[in-house]
């Protein structure tokens, strides 16, 4: 089974701050195999260019498929984008095409510490 990690579990895994994390999520990472929405890349991105990210998106995300074999989600970007526009209870596009891309996959579980997110995708993990 897959899981999808929201940007903010990359970023905690990527630093090695599982503490944060909430034990469903630990046990659902070691459990599931991991992939993430390339929309992931473009937030870790985003958060490094704004300095809240030390690593730049490449390096966080191959820092990440080595050590737990995370990969990027391969569907096409069209199929994703097409999900997103049902996911209208947010406006934050970020947001919107992570939980799209999970939905698209056939539900597939999301592990977000997101409160918003969790209120509105089922199969949200945390």
């Amino acid at each position: 089974m897959q899981a999808y990690l929201d940007t903010q579990v990359a970023v905690r895994l990527a630093a090695g701050d599982v503490k944060k994390l909430s034990r469903a999520a630990k046990l659902a990472i070691e459990r599931y195999d991991l992939l993430v929405s390339p929309m992931v890349r473009v937030e870790l991105e985003y958060l490094h260019e704004l300095g809240r990210c030390g690593a730049d998106a490449t390096s966080t995300l191959a820092f990440l498929q080595e050590k737990c074999g995370l990969a990027v989600c391969p569907m096409p970007f069209d199929d994703v984008a097409r999900a997103a526009c049902r996911e209208t209870w947010t406006r934050d596009a970020f947001d919107r095409v992570i939980v799209a891309q999970a939905r698209a996959a056939g539900d597939a579980y999301l592990i977000t510490s997101d409160e918003h997110i969790r209120a509105h995708y089922p199969k949200a993990i945390w």
